[in-house]
């Protein structure tokens, strides 16, 4: 259940979804989801980092996830998946759909 705690965070998805991609720094984190506040992506980040799912890369200032976190992305990929279809049958980009979190 705290898995659950912990995924059901606004933005927590968000954040593991961008960093399966690559490596980034918290502006770009933050221009990629552009209504969270410095605030909550602190806040989700250190979540993220005390779970041991991200890890934050001192010499560049860079997040990144872990193997754990790597493993946590493919356990998720259907969902994503998933989610994809769902925003395709409501009509809504997948793409645009992050920002309002149907994806």
């Amino acid at each position: 259940m705290a898995s659950f705690d912990l995924l059901g965070r606004r933005w927590t998805l968000r954040i593991v979804c961008e960093l399966s991609k690559e490596s980034l720094g918290f502006n770009e984190l933050r221009r990629r989801a552009s209504n969270m506040s410095k605030s909550v992506l602190s806040l989700r980040l250190q979540e993220l980092v005390d779970a041991k799912v991200i890890h934050r890369d001192n010499e560049s200032s860079s997040y990144e996830l872990t193997p754990l976190g790597r493993s946590l992305y493919v356990a998720l990929e259907p969902l994503f998946k998933w989610s994809n279809e769902w925003a395709a049958a409501l009509g809504v980009n997948p793409d645009d759909s992050h920002d309002t979190e149907l994806a």
